[in-house]
C-alpha cells in the first residue's frame, strides 16, 4: 500500500497504537535537518546504506517501482526483512526514538499530508556529508563516474535491444571494478565492511538483476545475460 493511499484510507485513529507498522516497512530517507544525528555519531554510518542516483526502488509516495531522480541516505533493514534495524520488535519500541529522523517525526499513518509535503525536499546526500574528506569524497567520486546507474541503464538498454559480447563485457568489467574497490577499501583502507553500504551504495550485482539481467560466475570471471537469452 502507498502512503497515498494509505492516507486516503478510513482510519478511526488520532494517536499513536505503537503498532509498527511504519516501522516494519523499512528505514527512513535523511534530509538535511538530520545531518547532526550522523555527524554527531547518534546514528552511526555502518547503519545506513545509500541508494545511488538511477537506481531502481520502490517509491512508498507512489506505489511503484521508479529510478530515483537523486541519492538517498536511508537507515539499514534488520535481517534483509524491511524492519527498521533501531525497531525492537519484541517491545515494539525504537531505539532512538527521541532522536528519530524528520520523516519518523512527521508520519503519522493516519495523516501522511505532512510526510508526503517534504519527502522529496532537501535530501541529505554523501557530499553533505563526505566534501570535506578529501580522500573519502574523491573515492565516492571516482566511483560514480565508472559505475553510475545512468551508465549502466544505457548499456543494459543496449544489450536489451541486441546482445553484444562488447557490451557485456563492459558490463562485466564495471561489476568487477565495483567489487574489487570495495575490497581494496576494507584491506588497504582499513575500512569496516558495514561501512560500504554507505560509501558506495549496494553492490552492483545484488541490484542487476532488477534491471533484467542474470548474473552468474564461471571460472571466477563474472558472465551476464538478458532474461530469456542464454
Amino acid at each position: 500500500m502507498s502512503l497515498a493511499t494509505h492516507n486516503s484510507a478510513k482510519i478511526d485513529m488520532i494517536s499513536c497504537r505503537r503498532c509498527g507498522t511504519c516501522c516494519k516497512k523499512g528505514g527512513p530517507t535523511f534530509h538535511q535537518a538530520d545531518q547532526p544525528l550522523i555527524e554527531n555519531g547518534i546514528i552511526p554510518i555502518r547503519y545506513l546504506y545509500t541508494i545511488r542516483k538511477g537506481e531502481w526502488v520502490h517509491d512508498p509516495i507512489r506505489g511503484s517501482i521508479l529510478p530515483v531522480n537523486a541519492e538517498l541516505i536511508k537507515i539499514k533493514s534488520k535481517d534483509g526483512k524491511g524492519i527498521c534495524t533501531f525497531y525492537d520488535d519484541r517491545n515494539g519500541t525504537c531505539q532512538i526514538y527521541t532522536h528519530r529522523p524528520i520523516e519518523c517525526q512527521l508520519l503519522t499513518c493516519w495523516d501522511t499530508n505532512a510526510l508526503e509535503a517534504m519527502y522529496e525536499k532537501n535530501r541529505l546526500s554523501r557530499r553533505d556529508l563526505l566534501a570535506n574528506m578529501a580522500g573519502l569524497w574523491e573515492l565516492v567520486v571516482d566511483h560514480e563516474q565508472r559505475c553510475g546507474y545512468c551508465h549502466i541503464k544505457d548499456l543494459i538498454s543496449n544489450l536489451k535491444k541486441k546482445y553484444e559480447k562488447r557490451l557485456a563485457g563492459e558490463l562485466c568489467e564495471m561489476i568487477s571494478y565495483d567489487n574489487h574497490l570495495r575490497q581494496l577499501v576494507i584491506e588497504k583502507g582499513q575500512m569496516k565492511p558495514e561501512m560500504l553500504d554507505f560509501l558506495l551504495g549496494r553492490p552492483i550485482e545484488e541490484t542487476i538483476e532488477m534491471y533484467g539481467l542474470r548474473m552468474r560466475r564461471m571460472e571466477g570471471k563474472v558472465v551476464l545475460s538478458v532474461s530469456g537469452m542464454p
